[in-house]
């Protein structure tokens, strides 16, 4: 890489709300950078679960959706630690892909726009310097008219940045271990569930081809109790929940070894630091309970689009960018995230998700408006 070279934008991180926006801006014309760690196709720890409101989104960005034959999914069950189990209807619905697919195919759309993908590239610093960034990664220093950073949900960056979440002690929000598998198992490919256990909650649901994403969010503590092993976890913890114990029986791992992460926050975080506009978990994560942390993303890179656009097309100024995106980014998922957080506070203790899906089972229509305030439009 020419560390001299300038570029429009320059974003770091290459998941969902990175590629998305690196397409739509470069579709615009502008030159764009993106610097992702990994190299592409890779796997990463996610519920693998869209909901419809983006379909048209991705079709707008280049994707043949249809030809993809992916899974359908219009149907939810919920079982509590003790197998009482809520089952209702999807009225948006959504469908399954996996990470590894969709990033490939997301990164070759990005390629064939005119982007220029770094991978394996890890940034150390975003630095901004009388109104131009500085983004300085292992081999030299980006410099752009603006810098989006889109590195996941936890990174060297916000830990370099000392950002408030980093900050927080552990608690309920914030100290969290998520894993992922894909298997092959028998069960309906138009369903996602989401198995409770003591403190966590497994989701599953169908990806393309014969796969399945089996994907759970536990405790630090629960990890800590079973002598850090995720397989003694699974058996004295996971299983508990005897649809969990039928899945992890009946079902083949296709990959044996997991994808893990740890210290996951669900706290609040900042949509803006040093100047930098923060994008897709970078700027906050819905609870997986509701299921919709991808369209987030690609909502979120929609937002930041359209003010890029009219920053660059020098109708606005970068203060009222900023000050627009955060508006705008509280407008779409303030709700959603604190709704998120009250439905998370619910779950994990045996006792208290025995009752509340019991309840839950009696209102449907409570199961429902908690659904439909978790989405958003389609866009």
């Amino acid at each position: 890489m020419n560390q001299h070279k300038f570029y429009d934008v320059c974003i770091t991180g290459g998941g969902l709300a990175g590629l998305s926006l690196s397409i739509l801006l470069s579709g615009k014309g502008y030159k764009v950078a993106l610097l992702e760690k990994e190299k592409y196709p890779l796997h990463r720890l996610c519920g693998e679960y869209i909901s419809m409101e983006s379909w048209p989104f991705l079709l707008n960005l280049g994707l043949q959706l249809d030809k993809m034959e992916l899974p359908r999914i219009s149907k939810l069950e919920i079982s509590s630690p003790s197998g009482i189990i809520l089952k209702s209807n999807l009225d948006t619905g959504g469908f399954g892909i996996s990470r590894h697919f969709l990033d490939e195919h997301l990164s070759i759309l990005a390629k064939k726009n005119g982007v220029d993908v770094f991978e394996n590239t890890k940034v150390k610093d975003i630095q901004y310097d009388k109104g131009q960034f500085n983004t300085i990664y292992d081999l030299g220093t980006i410099q752009s008219k603006m810098a989006i950073a889109a590195a996941g949900k936890r990174s060297n960056l916000d830990i370099n940045w000392s950002r408030n979440f980093i900050k927080k002690k552990p608690s309920k929000l914030n100290n969290y271990i998520g894993v992922k598998y894909h298997v092959t198992t028998d069960i309906p490919s138009d369903t996602i569930s989401l198995h409770n256990f003591e403190n966590g909650y497994c989701g599953v649901s169908k990806v393309e081809g014969n796969k399945y994403c089996v994907c759970y969010l536990t405790t630090a503590e629960n990890l800590k109790k079973s002598n850090n092993s995720i397989e003694q976890m699974e058996n004295d913890i996971l299983q508990k929940n005897p649809l969990l114990e039928k899945l992890f029986k009946e079902s083949v791992k296709i990959n044996t070894s997991p994808i893990t992460i740890s210290q996951i926050s669900f706290d609040i975080k900042s949509l803006v630091e040093k100047h930098i506009i923060m994008l897709g978990d970078a700027a906050g994560m819905i609870t997986p309970l509701c299921g919709n942390g991808m369209s987030m993303a690609f909502r979120s890179a929609q937002i930041i689009f359209d003010l890029s656009n009219q920053y660059l097309s020098g109708n606005i100024s970068y203060l009222e960018l900023e000050g627009q995106y955060k508006i705008q980014w509280n407008n779409e998922f303030s709700n959603r995230l604190k709704l998120g957080r009250v439905v998370q506070s619910l779950f994990g203790k045996s006792m208290i998700t025995n009752i509340f899906i019991s309840v839950m089972k009696k209102m449907p229509f409570f199961t429902k408006l908690i659904i439909k305030n978790t989405h958003g439009k389609t866009f």
